[in-house]
């Protein structure tokens, strides 16, 4: 069997935990939120097409799972669809009378789209929140149980020539300060660094005791990610830490101080998400390192292999492997519930918008407008996955793998 087949069949298996994680949290929050506010639900589904798996609770709603495990749905009594399309005022009009003559005023009451506007956008809004909390959570039980090794932003070396040498770092500089925002972790001036490619940063440096603030431009370098094997187009200043095993310092967290810094991380997160996002727009970055399905599955395999190998036994493999892909899921839901939120017709982002028209206006959308709003927003949508699958191929050299395969 080639190589790159037992490669994908590898990671399909970490890579379905956590989508099956992050989808049905997402979907879970809508669905509870709804029932919180008495709204009525057909269907809670994780997964499209055909049920490979259903039941009915005793509250009438089916639970199923699709065969294409690639996102979820929670479908509303009298919806039209499994994306909740908003129907205009008549055609709500028609459905609550209709539904009321059928079985009468309290489950015409109970149809979402009969709900007050603000009822309807929290429904929305919930599934976002639900990545958010599952991130901050996930962070959080991670440092209260593990805590997690700190390497001080302490400098060894400085490449000559390098943007830090022509900035003024020295060896024996302890970085304290980002653009203004204190840090004590290398990690994170890394990561900092590393999206600024050709942007000065200023640097609040302690020399022996002495502030000062020096300003530097990374350079843009492409470098291989050890893991997952691609290509990736990052800034780099030129100077490193000392990383012996006496410079890292173990911190423990409690209960507060792990949520607090659970919290922050995933707001990190979106804040890393959305300085990117604003760099391809500027221009500053060409968008290659976007990744798709493709992407996020190959790196699922490969952290799963990677944790599994550093482990002794079998038991330390297992707890390596589902302590890595927890870390994964983390990061997955935070991206998921922003891209939720983005204001595109289709995504929760998008019934938001519909739904502040309809509190400004005092009635919904017209419905061929929402019609036309979900073709495009289904059309970007699509637009999107197949660009970030093409950057899939590209990295993962896919036609030459198919070439070994068929030459």
């Amino acid at each position: 069997m080639p190589s790159f087949v037992i490669s994908v069949l590898q990671a399909l298996p970490p890579f379905a935990a956590v989508l099956l994680l992050v989808v049905t949290v997402h979907e879970l929050g809508h669905f509870l939120m709804a029932k919180a506010l008495g709204v009525s639900v057909d269907q809670f589904s994780i997964g499209f097409g055909r049920a490979i798996l259903k039941w009915h609770d005793k509250s009438g709603v089916e639970w199923r799972l699709g065969w294409i495990p690639l996102g979820g749905f929670v479908k509303f009594t009298g919806d039209a669809d499994a994306a909740s399309t908003v129907p205009d005022a008549d055609e709500t009009e028609r459905l609550r009378l209709q539904v009321a003559a059928h079985d009468g005023p309290a489950a015409a009451s109970r149809l979402y789209h009969c709900k007050p506007v603000w009822a309807r956008a929290l429904v929305v809004v919930a599934g976002p929140a639900a990545n958010f909390l599952l991130a901050t959570a996930i962070f959080a039980g991670l440092l209260m149980a593990l805590g997690e090794s700190v390497l001080p932003p302490r400098i060894s070396q400085v490449v000559p020539q390098s943007p830090a040498a022509r900035a003024g770092f020295l060896p024996g500089d302890l970085i304290d300060r980002l653009d203004g925002r204190a840090t004590d972790s290398f990690d994170e001036v890394q990561r900092y660094v590393r999206i600024r490619a050709g942007d000065p940063i200023q640097f609040g440096v302690n020399r022996g005791g002495q502030s000062l603030e020096l300003t530097a431009t990374p350079d843009r370098r492409s470098i291989r990610d050890e893991i997952t094997g691609r290509n990736l187009s990052v800034g780099v200043l030129g100077f490193s830490p000392a990383a012996q095993a006496a410079d890292f310092r173990h911190v423990r967290y409690g209960p507060v101080q792990a949520v607090a810094k659970g919290v922050t991380r995933t707001r990190d997160v979106v804040n890393t998400t959305v300085f990117y996002i604003g760099r391809i727009f500027r221009g500053r970055e060409s968008g290659d390192q976007i990744g798709g399905l493709m992407g996020t599955a190959q790196m699922s395999g490969k952290l799963a292999k990677a944790a599994a190998a550093a482990a002794p036994t079998l038991w330390g493999a297992v707890l390596n492997v589902g302590l890595n892909l927890l870390s994964l899921a983390a990061v997955i839901s935070v991206g998921i519930g922003f891209m939720n939120l983005l204001p595109v017709p289709i995504l929760d982002g998008g019934h938001l918008m519909f739904y502040a028209y309809e509190a400004l206006a005092r009635r919904p959308l017209d419905a061929r407008v929402q019609a036309v709003g979900y073709r495009v927003g289904l059309a970007l949508i699509v637009g999107l996955m197949l660009f970030a699958t093409w950057n899939d191929v590209r990295q993962l050299s896919l036609f030459r793998m198919l070439g070994a395969m068929f030459g």
